[in-house]
């Protein structure tokens, strides 16, 4: 069994952090994401760099090929059973007990499901009772919503069912690949998880992540030790008379100078610096980012060496590219 992650997205939703980081490997507290998806194939014995215990090539295109054609595209890599992620999903199913069931069922290919509280954003799979997917809604109308289930982004499928995909050429696994087994009559399954499931593929939902990491909702052991509610990493420093607010992550590094605060919600990344007097809440800081004395920073996503002068303020929803850099009493809208 082998696996395929579709990293070849441009990430334009999450500009301008993803103007020069690809969205697999945008930092996700204090590791990419990708790391995130590693070990998940990790939990599901798939040992396909070489630093995580795993084999990995990377399947170049020349070209955008689309989700089904970047499968196409590592065809000759895979072997019999194949599992495919999104690039972008962030998720805890037991992947081990999905390939089980594949290969109970026999199936040809099986869809991991979630349901979500408004799937009329999305794509629906409807499934009937014993788990054998129908049909799929693309962007359905009110009146056309029978289930809250969607595609998920994760797959396992026979290898040798990419026979029915084009080579060389852009493909959709969702809108091309799938229909297409069904109307072949093969067994398409459906697994529903009910548990977590996200995409980070917006600044809200990136955003999110973060909170759901640090408050643990999404199980993870951060690197460093655990500290007033929060994690702080061995390599950075937090001044006597700095105040930490639970949940947060201080990242190698990083130092929090006395009377600043941090938290709750806040995510330092590899050496960040807090000047006196500054706050940062539910927000997320990358590498390098340094924040002026007596600034704010709140609800904010700062990409890698964003700089602030003293008492600033970056309001709820901004989104600062690399290096941008904030005079003394800047604020944003």
């Amino acid at each position: 069994m082998k696996a395929v992650i579709l990293a070849g997205g441009e990430g334009t939703r999450l500009r301008p952090l993803t103007l020069t980081l690809p969205k697999p490997v945008v930092p996700v507290v204090d590791r990419p994401f990708l790391r995130h998806q590693l070990d998940l194939l990790g939990q599901a014995g798939i040992r396909d760099g070489s630093s995580f215990g795993k084999r990995i090539r990377y399947a170049v295109e020349s070209t955008p090929l689309g989700t089904g054609g970047a499968v196409k595209n590592a065809e000759r890599y895979l072997d019999d059973v194949t599992v495919v992620l999104n690039g972008d999903v962030l998720t805890d199913v037991d992947l081990a007990a999905v390939v089980r069931a594949h290969q109970e069922r026999k199936a040809a290919a099986t869809l991991v499901l979630a349901p979500v509280p408004n799937p009329a954003a999305y794509g629906l799979v409807e499934a009937d009772d014993k788990g054998r997917v129908r049909r799929f809604v693309e962007k359905p109308e009110p009146a056309q919503i029978t289930t809250d289930t969607i595609n998920a982004g994760i797959y396992i499928l026979q290898t040798s069912t990419l026979e029915l995909m084009p080579a060389g050429v852009s493909h959709s696994i969702e809108r091309g690949f799938f229909p297409a087994l069904l109307a072949r009559g093969d067994h398409v399954a459906a697994h529903v998880h009910r548990g977590y499931w996200i995409d980070i593929g917006t600044p809200e939902k990136y955003l999110q992540v973060h909170r759901d990491v640090l408050s643990g909702r999404f199980a993870v052991r951060l690197e460093g030790r655990p500290v007033s509610g929060g994690w702080v990493h061995e390599a950075a420093v937090v001044e006597p008379g700095a105040e930490l607010e639970s949940p947060f992550y201080i990242g190698a590094g990083s130092r929090v100078a006395a009377s600043a605060h941090v938290g709750p919600d806040a995510a330092l990344a590899a050496r960040v610096r807090v000047e006196a007097g500054a706050r940062i809440r539910d927000s997320v800081l990358w590498e390098g980012c340094q924040v002026g004395a007596e600034s704010r920073v709140d609800g904010a996503l700062l990409g890698a060496g964003v700089r602030t002068g003293r008492q600033v303020v970056i309001a709820p929803g901004a989104v600062l590219g690399e290096g941008a850099s904030l005079p003394d009493y800047s604020r944003t809208a």
